[in-house]
């Protein structure tokens, strides 16, 4: 109930309304597959990789002898905790738990003092895999590395942008966790250091260099090169950071504002296939179908619309392109994966000493899981987009009251109908699905909430105790 003299919708009325509005606004992607045919090929490409014995865990399999606690591994569980997300695929989630309980929770070398991001990476899995289950061995080691970053006065450390997906979603998500801006404000400082002292990020292009020697590079014919994959990276890491950050948080908007000028420039540089290049700046350089950048890109516009922040009649085509080049493509009737370039750092360059490549389908990349976690990602968030989820996601909390739904006036009191205690979360919804505010309300007794300062419109809102 509210707290004026309007005429409400009964409750069950409104979420038949409620989902009748988000079923005509999903209508708007009417050529995206059905989210059970989007995880029938998730599953597909996710069980080619578990089934396989040289995935499981270990000490040494990985090219070069190395640890499966590596950023390419981290970064294939990033994808796969997605999927489980949304598909409740519990080979997934045992597969996970597995590798984590299999290095004990811990970092590359066992170096909770690393300040290497990569190194970092894996915590994205095992803080998810914690909020599942609280055993403490699944946060201990993250956290203690991580806490020893804040107690560290230089923020010089993100010098390339890599850096900003492997560990800058660890910042938020133990700053959501533990409900700390410490570990927000030292993420901004990082990610600043990047961004504005070290100038990555070209904003008269809304695209990123992927390291400070880059910046003055050229290809062939002259243009800048922008490589996907970097600028996958950083267009990624910011959704999954917004995913944790408290709406009132004091640089959200910066993010914000970063992830729909770059959302802007992708869209115009997309292959007609649905692909993107290497170089987003020049399509002749090492130019064919690559489906990490891909994959990255469709994950953040899927989640831009999933959340508001990108108006869906815009970049629903470019999702629609993106995820049936992925889906009709890149991934093999037996689940593998193909059109993956290696590890690297630029266009052309396909890992192991293999330089000047343009990845194919049927190339074998020197490592075969972060690609197929890039994917996971962008399909997960895809399957929402296909079942309609747009605009009505919750902020990340530990833990929360149920949300209820409700009809009210903007500029009117909210009657929130919640126990003594804060702080309160507050989402306002316009008529077409639109997130239009977000507030965290830090209260005691909040019998009411006022102050909206909106318009006298009609508006949706969803209100749920954070503890």
């Amino acid at each position: 109930m509210v707290s004026d003299n309007t005429t409400l919708v009964p409750f069950k009325a409104l979420i038949f309304f409620f989902c009748i509005l988000v079923s005509s606004i999903g209508t708007q992607g009417q050529t995206l597959p059905s989210k059970a045919q989007i995880l029938e090929k998730l599953k597909l490409a996710n069980d080619y990789f578990i089934t396989d014995s040289d995935h499981d865990p270990c000490n040494n399999c990985l090219t070069g002898g190395r640890a499966s606690n590596i950023w390419t591994r981290a970064v294939y569980y990033e994808g796969a905790l997605a999927y489980y997300n949304v598909s409740k695929d519990s080979a997934a989630l045992d597969h996970a738990v597995k590798w984590g309980t299999f290095h004990s929770w811990n970092l590359r070398d066992n170096d909770v003092s690393t300040t290497n991001a990569d190194n970092q990476c894996a915590g994205q899995g095992y803080i998810d895999l914690y909020r599942m289950d609280k055993k403490p061995e699944r946060i201990n080691n993250i956290k203690s590395c991580i806490d020893r970053m804040l107690n560290n006065s230089s923020n010089n450390f993100w010098t390339w942008i890599d850096a900003i997906q492997m560990a800058m979603p660890v910042f938020a998500k133990l700053g959501a966790q533990y409900d700390d801006n410490k570990y927000f404000d030292k993420m901004h400082l990082l990610f600043k250091y990047s961004r504005t002292t070290l100038g990555l990020y070209n904003q008269a292009d809304s695209l990123w260099w992927r390291d400070a020697s880059f910046k003055s590079a050229k290809s062939p014919a002259g243009k800048n090169i922008y490589w996907s994959r970097g600028n996958g990276w950083v267009f990624a890491a910011l959704v999954r950071v917004l995913d944790e950050l408290p709406s009132a948080y004091s640089h959200r908007e910066e993010y914000e504002t970063i992830v729909k000028e770059m959302a802007g420039a992708l869209k115009k540089v997309q292959r007609s296939d649905g692909f993107w290049n290497e170089n987003l700046a020049d399509p002749d350089h090492f130019g064919g179908p690559e489906v990490t950048g891909t994959g990255l890109f469709v994950y953040g516009m899927a989640w831009g619309i999933n959340n508001g922040l990108l108006n869906a009649a815009d970049y629903l085509p470019t999702i629609e392109k993106g995820w049936k080049a992925i889906a009709d493509s890149a991934i093999f009737s037996n689940g593998r994966l193909g059109y993956v370039q290696g590890t690297g750092d630029s266009p052309g360059d396909n890992g192991s000493g293999v330089t000047n490549v343009t990845p194919s389908r049927a190339i074998v990349p020197d490592f075969d899981d972060y690609g197929l976690g890039c994917v996971l990602l962008a399909g997960s968030e895809v399957a929402k987009l296909a079942e309609g989820q747009i605009g009505v996601k919750e902020e990340r909390t530990t833990k929360r009251s149920k949300p209820a739904v409700r009809r009210v006036l903007g500029n009117r009191p909210v009657e929130a109908d919640l126990q003594e205690g804060g702080p309160v979360s507050l989402v306002l919804f316009d008529l077409t699905g639109k997130v239009v505010a977000r507030r965290r309300i830090d209260c005691g007794a909040c019998g009411k909430i006022r102050g909206l300062g909106l318009p006298e419109k009609i508006y949706l809102v969803k209100i749920a105790r954070m503890e």
